[in-house]
């Protein structure tokens, strides 16, 4: 009978080797204040966390894991804290990682174009006079700025 009472403390180790996360991960997030309402100190200074640590860390982990920063993830955490169920906070979070990413998208192709035309054009021996103004003509001058552009 693997029953664990409700009074039952875990060290920090312990969480460690059931959550999967190092302690040292776990003390940061500590320190940020992400675990506050499952740790306590004994009178012997360690640390020692209620049960419900393990469904906060891997609350935690799942969050980071879906693009959420932990600042982010302490407001959901508050939000659960005070009685709550974040859900609706979390679903506006990830609309907004959505849109972000659909921005990242947009801005990535436009680079990708924009290096595949500087490629295209790619001259193996640029002119001296170009040489001499830049590092590499390729990158620095304009498709105008080069000869045998075809704009």
């Amino acid at each position: 009978m693997d029953m664990i009472a409700s009074d039952h403390r875990l060290k920090i180790g312990e969480v460690a080797a059931r959550s999967g996360m190092p302690v040292k991960t776990i003390r940061y997030y500590e320190e940020l204040g992400l675990l506050a309402p499952t740790v306590e100190r004994s009178d012997t200074g360690y640390r020692m966390f209620q049960i419900q640590i393990l469904k906060r860390l891997k609350f935690i982990k799942r969050a980071q894991s879906l693009g959420l920063h932990l600042q982010e993830i302490q407001a959901l955490l508050n939000v659960y804290d005070q009685g709550g169920l974040p859900c609706p906070e979390v679903k506006q979070q990830l609309q907004a990682k959505v849109e972000a990413i659909a921005t990242q998208i947009v801005a990535l192709e436009n680079l990708k174009l924009q290096l595949q035309t500087l490629l295209a054009g790619w001259e193996e021996q640029p002119l001296s006079e170009q040489i001499s103004q830049t590092i590499c003509p390729n990158i620095q001058l304009t498709s105008q700025q080069l000869p045998n552009s075809s704009q």
